[in-house]
C-alpha cells in the first residue's frame, strides 16, 4: 500500500472513527510525498522540528500552485487574514496584541478568575438534563458551553448569544463536507454568515470603544501597548478567529474526552472520586484523541532536508499531529490511554510560534466539564459505539454523542 493510498484512506469518512492504524502505517515513511504534491510529516520529532522551523510558512501566498489537494483550504472572504495564517513579523505583532489582554503579563488572572462562571455554566447545562434519561452530549452540552464562554469573554450581550450560535454553525458547516449538499451552496452560506458576523462585530467593537467593559473586545479595542493598536479590520478578524477556532476545538475536546471516559469506565470512576485527576487526564486526552488531527496549511519557504527527504520550496506540507502523538519513538505504549502519563509533551495544541494561545482556557473548560459530568451522571453509558462522526478529518470529533444514564445527581 502506498503512502498516497494511505492518505486517501485517512481522509475517507469510512475511517473517521478510528484513523490510528492508518497513522501507524503512515509513520513507516516519516516524510512522504503524495500524488498531488503534498508532503505528509507523521512522526513526533520531525513534526516538532518543523513547528519550530522558520522555513515553514503559514501564509498560503508562499505556496507554489499544486494540483487539487484532498482538503479544501478555508479562507475568510471579505476579511483580512487572521494572524494564524501569517508569518513573522506580521504574525508576531498581531499575536502580541491579541494575547496582551488575554493573559500574562497584562492580565495574568483573566482565565483563573473565570472558574466560578464556567462552573455555573456547566451546572446550568447539566441541570437541563433533569427529567431525561438520554442526551446528545454535543447538542445539549459540548456545543453550547464553549459558545457561551467565548461570548462572555468577548463581551457579547447574553441576548445575542443565539445569533452567535447560528453564525458559528453556518461557518463551521463549510468545514464538514456533506454529500447531500453542494460545496458551492455550503460556501455561500458560510460566506454570508461570516459577513453578518463581521458586521455585527464591527458595531459591537464601536459600542465597546464608547462604553468599555472588562471584556476582551474592550481591551483589544482600547489597549495601547508597545505595538500600538489593532485596526478595526484586524479586530474583526481576530474576533472571528476567537469565536470559531476557540469554540470548535473545545467542542471536540470535551466530546472526545467523554467518549473516551465512557470507553474506560474505571477511569471515569477514578475521576468521580478524585477531581484532581482532571489535570493530567485532559493532557492525555489531548495526546490520545486530539481535537485537531492535522495541520494542512503549511508551506516550505526553502528546500528542507528532513528525515532523509528534501521538501522543495513552495511545496504544501501536512503535519499529522495525531500521528505524532501516537509515535512509539516518543511515547511508551502510545496506543494505551494512560491518564497519569509522565512527560506528556503532546502536540495537541501545536508548538512553536503558532502554539494555541487559547490553550489555558480550553484546558480549564475541559477539566471542569468532564469532572462535573463524571460526578453528576448516574451510571452513564454510550448508546452507540462508535458514534456518528463529523465529515471533516482535520477537526475530528463525534457529530452526535448519545449518552444514556439512570439519574442525575445533585
Amino acid at each position: 500500500m502506498t503512502s498516497g493510498t494511505l492518505l486517501r484512506q485517512i481522509t475517507d469518512y469510512a475511517n473517521r472513527a478510528d484513523p490510528y492504524p492508518l497513522y501507524a502505517e503512515l509513520r513507516k515513511t516519516p516524510v512522504a510525498r503524495q500524488e498531488d504534491g503534498v508532503y505528509t510529516v507523521s512522526t513526533y520529532w520531525e513534526i516538532l522540528s518543523l513547528l519550530h522551523d522558520p522555513r515553514l510558512s503559514s501564509d498560503l501566498r508562499n505556496r507554489t500552485p499544486q494540483p487539487s489537494c484532498a482538503l479544501p483550504v478555508e479562507e475568510d472572504p471579505g476579511l483580512p487574514v487572521s494572524f494564524i495564517r501569517l508569518d513573522p513579523p506580521e504574525h508576531d505583532r498581531l499575536r502580541r496584541l491579541a494575547t496582551r489582554p488575554f493573559g500574562p503579563p497584562k492580565n495574568p488572572r483573566r482565565i483563573f478568575n473565570m472558574r466560578g462562571e464556567l462552573a455555573q455554566m456547566i451546572s446550568d447545562l447539566i441541570d437541563g438534563f433533569q427529567g431525561r434519561n438520554q442526551v446528545d452530549l454535543v447538542e445539549d452540552f459540548a456545543y453550547p458551553f464553549p459558545v457561551t464562554v467565548i461570548c462572555k469573554l468577548l463581551g457579547v450581550p447574553r441576548q445575542d448569544e443565539p445569533r452567535f450560535h447560528a453564525w458559528a454553525e453556518a461557518i463551521v458547516a463549510a468545514l464538514d463536507p456533506n454529500p447531500a449538499e453542494g460545496p458551492a451552496e455550503r460556501q455561500r452560506t458560510s460566506d454570508q454568515a461570516r459577513s453578518e458576523l463581521g458586521l455585527y462585530l464591527a458595531e459591537l467593537i464601536e459600542e465597546h470603544r464608547r462604553t468599555p467593559g472588562e471584556d476582551l473586545l474592550s481591551a483589544l479595542a482600547l489597549d495601547q501597548g508597545p505595538d500600538g493598536q489593532m485596526t478595526s479590520v484586524e479586530l474583526i478578524a481576530t474576533g472571528v478567529l476567537l469565536l470559531i477556532a476557540g469554540h470548535e476545538t473545545t467542542v471536540n475536546l470535551i466530546t472526545n474526552g467523554m467518549l473516551t471516559l465512557l470507553r474506560y469506565p474505571d477511569v471515569l470512576k477514578r475521576l468521580r472520586d478524585d477531581p484532581g485527576l482532571a489535570v493530567p487526564l485532559v493532557e492525555e486526552l489531548l495526546r490520545y484523541e486530539p481535537p485537531v488531527q492535522l495541520l494542512p496549511q503549511r508551506t516550505a519557504l526553502a528546500d528542507i532536508d528532513i528525515a532523509g527527504t528534501v521538501i522543495p520550496r513552495g511545496a504544501p506540507i501536512w503535519l499529522v499531529l495525531a500521528s505524532g502523538n501516537r509515535d512509539p519513538q516518543r511515547f511508551v505504549d502510545p496506543d494505551r490511554f494512560e491518564p497519569e502519563r509522565q512527560d506528556n509533551q503532546h502536540l495537541g495544541f501545536g508548538s512553536g510560534i503558532h502554539y494555541c494561545f487559547g490553550a489555558p482556557l480550553a484546558r480549564l473548560e475541559a477539566q471542569l466539564a468532564l469532572t462535573e459530568l463524571a460526578r453528576r451522571l448516574g451510571n452513564p453509558r454510550l448508546v452507540s459505539d462508535p458514534p456518528p462522526y463529523r465529515q471533516n478529518p482535520v477537526l475530528r470529533g463525534p457529530r452526535h454523542l448519545p449518552i444514556a444514564f439512570d439519574d442525575l445527581l445533585t
